[in-house]
């Protein structure tokens, strides 16, 4: 499943197995994620194995990835929860500070959507 990596490279105009990747690539450099918190931190809990896998098109992307594209792309996400009843936003913002570009996904539970 790649509607993460899809919905990204639909604004960043980059094939999603070459975004994916490039978010692959950040992550496994160990570059921070959010301020004082570096990648390691985070992937620890899941073990050796999440980037491999997150390499796959298998492969959901989620926080993570969206954190990181972010950090690569400097760039303010929004992503619009749209579950349920739910209808809320949630803003992932670049560790250095002002991003250069804002762009807005959809999230439903299960899938993701650029909102155009």
């Amino acid at each position: 499943m790649a509607c993460l990596f899809n919905s990204l490279s639909f604004f960043l105009k980059i094939d999603s197995y070459t975004l994916r990747q490039e978010i692959c690539n950040y992550l496994e450099q160990n570059k921070p994620i959010i301020e004082g918190l570096e990648t390691r931190d985070i992937l620890e809990m899941d073990g050796t194995n999440y980037i491999p896998n997150m390499r796959g098109h298998h492969t959901w992307g989620g926080a993570i990835e969206i954190q990181a594209a972010c950090n690569i792309w400097n760039m303010k996400i929004n992503v619009k929860c749209r579950r349920g009843n739910e209808n809320s936003t949630i803003e992932f913002l670049p560790v250095t500070g002002v991003p250069d570009k804002e762009i807005s996904l959809e999230w439903t539970g299960g899938h993701y959507e650029p909102i155009r």
